[in-house]
């Protein structure tokens, strides 16, 4: 097997990220005890993969240059050397873009695809839907009958996190870019309201919508949406930071928020949280979102992007709004 890789050739610094990407055909190391070798179906594409490809202090060391690009996978064991995984065992972890790899058995982690289709395991069962689980039920902790704003509510993190919000008894309000996508939230989702941003008005349409203030917001977005919510929350109210669409174009030019002196005169907690704080529940999570998925309360909807060689233009959907939904790539094999 000769796979095939995407690398990193250079930090992007506000350039154009689709420049920075190279194809290459290198075999796989030999494995040794303890390995596995791993033929990887699915890639997922995440906002958070900008601060990856960065030499900006972030939560975990950059991709350098050269390197396999960096991505949540799940695959199939087609050889092990493990005591712990078996050939046709599917696992997920950090394993790359790129068709097959070679892995130490203590990074990956076996998924049980016997509940549900492997795919599932990188959106609503998989690292997206543990971060809003714990970014909305551990830190939120949204209350029957308060008043919760999640933006990039379409999203594979927003909409998990609005879902769980509606099944804790909280009236919730998405905010998404068009029509189609706020029919989703209330009409498929079953969110009790829904704010285009791309019909402009932001405000009003909160202020409209949400007359009392709001309790808790999950921000994904950042920038003038976060700036928005801070004037328009109540007394104590509290703001998760899931993450910052809108500022990562480029980590060099970031702006925090105008409005943020509301904290203090509103005596607002605003707290920010990756899943490297949360690993250790990961059980925990995965029980919650299988039960809610099973019986159907929890819905996951995928953007699917066909083949390896459509990662720079999957990549910048992240930015512009195309896709609708967790965003992956499936990997096509040669037979």
């Amino acid at each position: 097997m000769v796979p095939e890789q995407v690398r990193l050739t250079d930090y992007p610094a506000g350039r154009p990220v689709r420049d920075f990407w190279a194809r290459s055909r290198d075999g796989l190391r030999a494995p040794e005890p303890g390995d596995v070798v791993v033929r990887i179906d699915w890639i997922s594409v995440d906002p958070g993969m900008t601060g990856w490809i960065t030499d900006k202090r972030s939560y975990m060391p950059p991709v350098r240059p050269g390197e396999v690009m960096r991505a949540f996978g799940v695959g199939e064991v087609i050889d092990s050397r493990s005591d712990r995984l078996q050939v046709g065992d599917w696992v997920t972890g950090f394993l790359g873009v790129q068709t097959a790899g070679v892995f130490k058995d203590r990074m990956v982690r076996r998924i049980p695809t016997e509940l549900a289709p492997p795919q599932l395991f990188l959106s609503g069962l998989g690292m997206t839907g543990y971060t809003a689980y714990f970014g909305m039920m551990d830190l939120g902790c949204p209350q029957a009958g308060e008043t919760v704003v999640v933006s990039a509510a379409s999203g594979a993190v927003g909409s998990m996190a609005a879902q769980l919000a509606r099944d804790a008894g909280a009236r919730v309000i998405g905010i998404a870019g068009g029509e189609e996508k706020c029919r989703y939230l209330t009409d498929q989702l079953g969110l009790d309201a829904a704010i285009d941003y791309k019909a402009g008005q932001v405000a009003a349409q909160l202020q409209t919508l949400a007359p009392d203030e709001v309790d808790l917001y999950f921000d994904n977005v950042g920038g003038d949406i976060l700036d928005t919510l801070l004037m328009n929350m109540t007394y104590q109210g509290r703001i998760v930071v899931c993450g910052g669409i809108s500022q990562y174009a480029d980590w060099a030019t970031q702006k925090g928020p105008a409005n943020y002196m509301q904290l203090v005169t509103h005596s607002l907690t605003m707290r920010g949280f990756t899943m490297r704080d949360y690993m250790h529940r990961v059980p925990e999570a995965l029980d919650v979102l299988i039960r809610g998925w099973a019986d159907g309360r929890l819905k996951c909807r995928e953007h699917i992007v066909e083949g390896l060689d459509r990662f720079p233009e999957a990549f910048d959907m992240l930015f512009d709004g195309r896709n609708h939904g967790k965003l992956m790539i499936r990997v096509a094999h040669a037979s």
